[in-house]
């Protein structure tokens, strides 16, 4: 693959590569930008083809970062590739203004969903292994990969903070710890 980084390369393209993912990185300034890009991606697609992988189309888009105005239909395979406002990439919901306000949301939300189902299911209402399945089960999907997407809003702050806040206050004996109201 690393002869196919750098043949990109040639086209102005930057490659990323993880696992069996690829991403397709462009600076569109004008139309010519824009016929190097489907040139690039044409030559990615003969590539696949000769080494038999498979590309799934329908994990394919365009974002469109920042306030160009020029028009770019690509295509993979003759499939026009659609032009979205947002993607997930590994794990990591990305947006055409690149704020992180969707992503943190959607953490947020799970977070919650995954303290619920923790002090509904376990038996025990031992403050120790009620925290320690929060630290297990809830703080991994707040944290990964956080230096991606790092909060800078106060407003995504407090709402990863209301998190914890919510579960201390639902805990035996800590009700009293929870004064802050965010």
């Amino acid at each position: 693959m690393s002869d196919k980084v750098s043949f990109l390369q040639r086209y102005r393209i930057t490659l990323k590569l993880f696992a069996d993912n690829a991403k397709i990185y462009a600076n569109i300034v004008d139309v010519c930008d824009v016929f190097e890009l489907q040139k690039a991606l044409d030559s990615l697609t003969d590539w696949a083809q000769t080494w038999q992988l498979a590309i799934s189309i329908n994990k394919c888009c365009v974002l469109k970062v920042g306030k160009t105005k020029v028009e770019s239909k690509l295509y993979i395979y003759g499939g026009l590739l659609p032009i979205v406002t947002e993607c997930r990439n590994l794990g990591v919901t990305m947006t055409s203004d690149l704020s992180m306000s969707n992503h943190i949301s959607v953490i947020v939300a799970k977070a919650h969903q995954r303290a619920n189902i923790i002090l509904r299911c376990f038996v025990s209402r031992d403050r120790k292994l009620l925290v320690r399945a929060f630290e297990v089960y809830v703080r991994p999907i707040l944290e990964y990969n956080s230096v991606i997407w790092s909060p800078m809003l106060k407003k995504d702050i407090v709402s990863i903070e209301k998190v914890q806040r919510r579960y201390i206050k639902r805990l035996p004996g800590l009700k009293i710890l929870h004064t802050w109201r965010g």
